[in-house]
């Protein structure tokens, strides 16, 4: 196994920074590269300057309309973007619902959604939590009954999802929906896509302990849904869920963002404020910046090692899972430092303090301002994509056996 990079993916790598050089809009990297908050807009613009120049998602094969890179020239692409400060993927449309389509839905379903997904025209959701049904999707009660009807069949919708991300925003949620209640629970669920400007679809906002509106709650009371929206196979959708949730556990490990994430804590901490001395010279601060950094360079050997182990065609194992444990505790980890490195300014949360532009008066540094409420929404790192006990219980499986 050679976790060396060749000369073509060296070169490679030069193209994606001249291009992020030339193409990232510099207000939008102001924002990333300092905490400050996204708005929808930023999002979707950048997204099209992706797709304009072809590469819309590097994860994407060529026939969907992907740039068809390896998944080494992707790892690239993504640490690329990270370190000169472009906004993440949004997963739900490009890394979630899209590969589910392109390996389970009808040819209809791929001509349909995957061309104005990659053009950022219309944004997805994820409705798979329920207020009883959160690491444990197979209890979803979400109920879709069939229906018969002469101006089309069509599913009955009703039930709630929850912890919605940014669906205040979506176009569309795509669903896991109980469709057979007669046999074992995994074997009852069915995949769903649902616009969400049908009648009977109501999002209420969630605020989070940072303040913010990013997640919701989606009530859903008597949604009519096509029966052409049902993806694949009627009552098969936990197969296509499992699916769904591997994609999402690699993109959680976010190494390319606890790179550029470290790099800025070093930074901070590397810095005087009020005339004491940098928190790094403290030797046991210093010592666990360095345990993060060593942290971070063994879950980037074992991300390298998943990837020679796709280019060889062999299915990874309970890595995935490892890259979702080590890559959310390393975020939380670099997220907490980040509040020490400038101590009693971290705590004043003041969300207006966030948005770019702002004018009123700053408590300490500037550059503190976000990292309250960073470190409190990363919080939820190590619970979504499957909890890291869940993802501990899988590796145990696995590994040894029990």
């Amino acid at each position: 196994m050679d976790l060396n990079f060749t000369a073509e993916e060296v070169a490679f790598r030069h193209q994606v920074r001249g291009f992020l050089a030339d193409s990232l809009p510099a207000d939008i990297q102001h924002k990333v590269l300092n905490g400050l908050i996204l708005e929808r807009d930023d999002y979707v613009r950048w997204q099209r300057v992706l797709h304009a120049h072809g590469w819309g998602c590097a994860s994407w094969p060529a026939q969907f309309g992907g740039p068809g890179w390896t998944s080494v020239q992707q790892y690239i692409f993504e640490e690329e973007c990270a370190a000169a400060g472009a906004p993440r993927a949004i997963p739900f449309g490009l890394k979630m619902v899209a590969p589910v389509i392109m390996a389970f839905g009808s040819k209809a379903q791929q001509d349909r959604y995957l061309p104005r997904i990659l053009a950022a025209e219309e944004w997805w959701c994820q409705g798979y939590s329920e207020p009883g049904a959160g690491s444990d999707l197979a209890s979803v009660k979400t109920r879709a009954e069939l229906v018969k009807s002469g101006d089309g069949d069509h599913y009955l919708v009703n039930g709630q999802k929850t912890w919605t991300t940014l669906g205040q925003y979506a176009d569309w949620i795509f669903c896991l929906v109980r469709t057979d209640t007669a046999v074992k629970p995994q074997q009852g669920i069915s995949f769903l896509l649902i616009d969400m400007k049908t009648p009977g679809v109501t999002v209420r906002p969630i605020i989070t302990m940072d303040g913010a509106h990013e997640v919701n709650e989606v009530w859903l009371e008597d949604v009519r849904v096509p029966v052409e929206n049902l993806v694949g196979e009627e009552n098969k959708g936990w197969t296509y869920a499992k699916f769904l949730l591997g994609h999402e556990r690699t993109n959680i490990a976010g190494i390319g963002i606890a790179k550029r994430e470290l790099a800025r804590l070093k930074r901070i901490a590397s810095l005087e404020i009020k005339n004491d001395k940098p928190l790094i010279k403290d030797p046991l601060f210093a010592a666990r910046i360095a345990q993060v950094d060593i942290d971070l360079m063994a879950l980037e050997i074992t991300n390298l090692r998943v990837l020679s182990a796709e280019a060889e065609r062999r299915a990874p194992g309970p890595e995935a899972s490892i890259l979702k444990i080590k890559g959310t505790e390393i975020q939380q980890a670099i997220t907490e430092l980040l509040t020490q490195a400038v101590g009693p300014y971290a705590l004043p949360l003041r969300r207006e303090a966030m948005a770019a532009g702002y004018q009123g008066e700053h408590i300490g540094p500037p550059y503190a301002a976000s990292l309250s409420a960073n470190y409190l929404n990363m919080r939820k790192l190590s619970i979504y994509g499957g909890s890291n006990e869940i993802q501990k219980n899988i590796i145990a499986q696995m590994i040894l056996g029990l």
